[in-house]
């Protein structure tokens, strides 16, 4: 289980009626997109850019792997907290870690990590980890993210 003392941003979501499935609960696949509503906002509240000209002309970003663990379902009109955090950055990839978890209650929902890898816009290859992206990263989250330091930025 992840760690929720690390996690220093939280948001909320609340479920709306078409994101439940025929058993009455979350439809699985909408726990990622609520995880995806909390990098963004994560992202917004340290101060990245992210705009629609960033996204296609200056920085490219993909998310190549997610993992996720269910623990307990979500129904109509919970209120979710929605715990994000960026665990690593390495040389062209880095990791977000989020927790869904009823506003009330505290039950654990799920549990995600994603992976990214930063691309170059023009030549979809992956690039490093801009310094700045970094640096940002490293003020917000302090000694809770691993942050390596590419030979070639020594």
């Amino acid at each position: 289980m992840l760690d929720k003392s690390k996690f220093k941003f939280k948001t909320q979501v609340r479920v709306r009626n078409y994101e439940i499935d025929w058993q009455g609960i979350v439809h699985n696949a909408n726990y990622l997109l609520y995880c995806e509503v909390g990098r963004v906002a994560y992202l917004e509240h340290i101060g990245v850019k992210i705009d629609i000209n960033s996204i296609q002309h200056e920085s490219k970003i993909v998310v190549v792997r997610n993992e996720i663990d269910y623990r307990s379902p979500a129904r109509f009109g919970d209120l979710l907290d929605v715990y994000t955090r960026i665990s690593f950055i390495r040389d062209t990839s880095f990791a977000f870690e989020g927790i869904l978890e009823h506003a009330n209650s505290k039950m654990p929902i799920a549990e995600n990590v994603s992976f990214h890898v930063w691309l170059d816009f023009r030549t979809n290859r992956p690039m490093q980890v801009p310094v700045e992206f970094r640096n940002v990263i490293r003020k917000f989250e302090g000694e809770n993210a691993l942050i390596t330091i590419p030979q070639t930025l020594i």
